[in-house]
């Protein structure tokens, strides 16, 4: 609906019912989740074939900060950085490198050391020398409420971060 500017809902699911024979669904509570189906993939030559999962809400979380920080031509998911991070995605925004971590589910302690790592990363002056950056690229989290929002934030002191909740990027 964002990305087309369909205006409504009841305009957005108009359209994707006149898409039906190339989407398949998947309801998610009230929500209904749409994907390729067989013919879909086939008509737009896609050979990757994406089956339900329980991390379905953290990728939707992902795709609606693509969308949050509009659509940027540079994104890539699930970097390996500095050799031992896995970010949800990288991408280049305003000729600078960010990186996003989606906080759906995980446990603080997850949150904690994975953090631990970017203040390792940070510490070693990797990017900060590195002549194609020159600076730290800058961390960015999408949670689900306030708490873990000031947690993510106190845990992140000493980096360049900013954490935002899903509610205020939908």
């Amino acid at each position: 609906m964002k990305l087309h500017d369909l205006k409504s809902v009841r305009n957005t699911n108009r359209v994707l019912s006149k898409m039906k024979l190339y989407l398949s669904t998947v309801k998610d509570g009230f929500d209904t989740i749409y994907c390729l189906s067989k013919e879909g993939r086939e008509m737009v030559g896609c050979e990757r074939i994406r089956k339900r999962t329980s991390q379905v809400n953290h990728f939707i979380m992902r795709n609606q900060f693509y969308i949050f920080a509009h659509c940027p031509n540079e994104w890539k998911i699930e970097q390996k950085i500095g050799g031992q991070i896995i970010c949800d995605a990288a991408f280049k925004q305003s000729g600078k490198w960010h990186f996003l971590e989606v906080d759906n589910n995980a446990t603080m302690t997850a949150n904690k050391k994975k953090i631990e790592k970017y203040k390792k990363l940070h510490e070693s002056k990797m990017f900060q020398n590195h002549k194609e950056y020159g600076y730290f690229p800058l961390l960015l989290w999408v949670t689900t409420n306030d708490y873990r929002q000031k947690k993510l934030l106190e845990l992140c002191r000493g980096i360049p971060c900013n954490v935002f909740m899903i509610d205020d990027i939908k």
